[in-house]
């Protein structure tokens, strides 16, 4: 990382939905930051402003249109400091696409798994309180949006077992305490 490009918001792998919000400290050119998000078959692109002559805390964000042509659901995050000089400092933060991974998709719930639990039930107690990106206002992206997915960890660091008679997966045997 750039010792002026300190970015807190996202952090690797988080979940995030159609808009990335972004925080943290930095210096740039002007005190202008680009932004840009993509994964090899589209990228948008915008900026933010942060400290010009000395690191400053910033929040910005970058709205990706429900109409993308993203592919995969696991994007990279370009923060970069090349307004003055095209290999001005960068940072890169690989995070995951919600809507991707589950269409409609708006947020999460953290969640204690308990014996029995299985995806069939968690997605009955999902349904009943869902919470829209579009109805929920953080009142500060740090503290609140701080997402470290608990899916894109379960899913890429626990084998599942499948109960072929339920055609559920048990999630107390995966290794979950």
């Amino acid at each position: 990382m750039a010792d002026t490009l300190d970015i807190q918001q996202p952090q690797p792998f988080d979940l995030v939905g159609h808009t990335i919000l972004i925080a943290g400290n930095a210096v740039a050119f002007e005190g202008t930051l680009t932004i840009k998000v993509g994964e090899g078959h589209d990228e948008y692109s915008s900026f933010t402003q942060v400290g010009g002559l000395a690191l400053r805390q910033f929040q910005g964000s970058i709205t990706i249109p429900e109409d993308n042509a993203f592919k995969l659901s696991r994007l990279l995050l370009r923060l970069a400091d090349d307004t003055g000089n095209e290999d001005g400092p960068a940072v890169f933060i690989p995070i995951l696409f919600g809507p991707l991974i589950l269409p409609g998709y708006g947020g999460y719930r953290p969640y204690t798994v308990k014996r029995g639990t299985t995806l069939r039930r968690l997605r009955a107690l999902n349904t009943a309180t869902t919470i829209s990106s579009r109805s929920f206002r953080p009142t500060s992206m740090l503290s609140t949006i701080r997402t470290r997915s608990f899916l894109a960890r379960f899913f890429a660091s626990r084998a599942t077992t499948y109960d072929k008679a339920s055609k559920e997966i048990d999630l107390q045997n995966c290794g979950i305490k």
